[in-house]
């Protein structure tokens, strides 16, 4: 009886020291790690599995509304790529009301997101949100879309289309296709974007000292096709037969360009839009649109997604990083996949 007690009493002692003696359990990874430049502890292993605090790496996409056919489409591609980058992602809809950024980035705040990536309705106002963000150590990325020049330090990096370049293409494509001249009219994007500024002043500012004569210029309220074919319709009235030539922001709103003149029978204008959506593919195809310049939000994404992995791990990264731009007509349109929005 006295050598069982013993040998009992050995196995108590032995199970005591072994609990005390194993192996913790994996503790939560740390902090995400600091920007380029400042030095964050942790194995290499640790760094090759960037992480915030709660060991989930939570990346918001902000849009300015999912009824942006191209906005709705990167969302997909955030959500496809998600996975190859170890990312959570969430999208956040402003409806193209500041206010509901910046709502939504005191959200990210609170819910201590890893990284923003954002197109806003109104850039401008959101520079506090973003000083309040970066303070909070969320990694700010502009997506197809730029802060006003002399704000970039308030953004860690933007990934988008060279918008500038896009309205260069546009007024060089006129150029060559009108070596006498041409009179044309611009119907611009979303009035204060970043992308309606940019389109047109590559494009104003190329058609300088040259024989294009701009006939008329007038901004939307929003990306929405029924404000660009209201703005055609005000064109026609005004200039009629003059018009020879139009450039429209985006492709979906040059549908709405394409309808104006078609209801006033002007069926051979050349019509140049910007995206290299379905719709601007299906209106080259169709031949009621000449050009469409298209941008790549599958590479965007990706090249947001490599830019937040880089910061996190501490490494060198593009701050800028364009998107290379497609030149799509009626005799190229079959060099490129057909668009997926």
């Amino acid at each position: 009886m006295k050598k069982l007690m013993v040998l009992l009493l050995t196995m108590v002692l032995v199970l005591g020291i072994v609990a005390c003696t194993s192996t913790p359990a994996e503790a939560p990874a740390g902090d995400k790690q600091a920007p380029a430049g400042e030095e964050q502890g942790g194995t290499d292993a640790d760094a090759d599995k960037p992480a915030d605090k709660d060991g989930e790496v939570k990346v918001a996409f902000i849009t300015q509304s999912l009824s942006n056919a191209s906005q709705a489409y990167a969302w997909t591609q955030f959500q496809k790529y998600a996975d190859d980058y170890g990312f959570t992602v969430t999208v956040f809809e402003e409806d193209y009301d500041a206010q509901n950024g910046v709502a939504a980035i005191g959200t990210c705040i609170a819910q201590g997101y890893t990284a923003i990536c954002i197109n806003p309705t109104d850039p401008s106002a959101m520079i506090p949100s973003f000083m309040e963000a970066q303070e909070a150590g969320i990694i700010v990325g502009m997506y197809s879309s730029e802060v006003p020049e002399g704000n970039e330090k308030y953004r860690d990096f933007m990934c988008g289309t060279d918008d500038y370049m896009a309205g260069e293409v546009a007024a060089q494509t006129l150029m060559e296709e009108f070596p006498d001249g041409v009179k044309v009219v611009q119907v611009g994007g979303q009035s204060g974007h970043s992308a309606q500024i940019k389109r047109n002043d590559g494009f104003v500012d190329t058609i300088k000292d040259t024989n294009i004569t701009l006939l008329d210029s007038k901004d939307c309220g929003a990306w929405a096709s029924e404000d660009a074919m209201a703005i055609m319709e005000d064109f026609i009235v005004a200039y009629g037969d003059e018009i020879q030539a139009v450039y429209c922001h985006w492709d979906v709103g040059a549908t709405g360009c394409i309808e104006a003149l078609k209801n006033a029978g002007m069926d051979d204008v050349y019509v140049i839009g910007v995206d290299g959506c379905s719709v601007g593919y299906d209106q080259v195809i169709e031949g009621t649109q000449a050009l469409s310049i298209g941008q790549s939000f599958s590479q965007m994404t990706q090249d947001a997604f490599d830019n937040i992995t880089k910061i996190m791990k501490g490494e060198d990264f593009d701050e800028v990083v364009w998107t290379k731009l497609d030149i799509v007509t009626k005799d190229t349109v079959n060099d490129f996949p057909y668009p997926e929005w």
